[in-house]
């Protein structure tokens, strides 16, 4: 995959200083740096990735390569974030990406991950992936249970296989119902971002709902 495909089923070209062979090295780069600072949509781009690639390299190898080059950016960056804030969790001080961690918890929903892996232990892990905005919450449960390093990771490489084939399912989905990709990718984008905004706003009209 190159950057040229990946702008081509954007629907643009970049210029030529920029069309360079940067497709899936770009994708690690992206989706790790995503886990690690959580405000990078991973999941449209591994969707958008797989759009791409469905199209444009040879099946099943392309959309095996997003899958590959997503879980293992996502693991990555995990492991990263986790090791971060044990170095938080260890320090009198604590650090700054403790508290970023814990500015991205309500106290309900970090009550509700720690139930959760007291009762299932690092298995919440693989469905907090999957349910939208649900790994910080558990990632910090696991942090203040100071969890060991190696037993989040026995959890968080399952989870981040199961992340990876769910988006990269969402971007052949695109793919298959299109001939041109940005159609695809805008299909991808828009179901991926329409899975991670639903849940938060049907606690909004909830709320609303309780509050009349």
């Amino acid at each position: 995959m190159t950057w040229r495909e990946l702008a081509a089923g954007a629907g643009q070209v970049p210029p030529e200083s920029t069309q360079q062979a940067v497709g899936y090295p770009a994708l690690f780069v992206l989706v790790a740096l995503g886990a690690l600072v959580p405000v990078i949509p991973t999941g449209a781009i591994v969707s958008s990735a797989a759009v791409v690639a469905f199209h444009h390299q040879p099946l099943p190898l392309g959309v095996l390569l997003v899958f590959g080059v997503s879980a293992l950016a996502a693991f990555t960056g995990d492991l990263a974030l986790y090791w971060l804030g044990q170095r938080g969790v260890r320090s009198r001080g604590g650090s700054r990406w403790l508290e970023a961690l814990r500015g991205r918890a309500t106290p309900e929903r970090l009550e509700q991950a720690q139930t959760k892996l007291d009762e299932h232990g690092v298995l919440v892990l693989v469905v907090s992936r999957l349910v939208p905005a649900g790994r910080i919450p558990v990632m910090l449960a696991c942090l203040l249970a100071q969890m060991p390093l190696r037993r989040f990771a026995r959890g968080d490489g399952p989870a981040c296989l199961a992340w990876a084939a769910t988006y990269g399912l969402i971007g052949i989905l695109g793919g298959s119902l299109f001939t041109e990709p940005w159609k695809g990718v805008a299909l991808a984008v828009g179901l991926t971002l329409l899975i991670s905004a639903g849940p938060a706003l049907w606690r909004r009209l909830r709320a609303r709902r309780e509050e009349q």
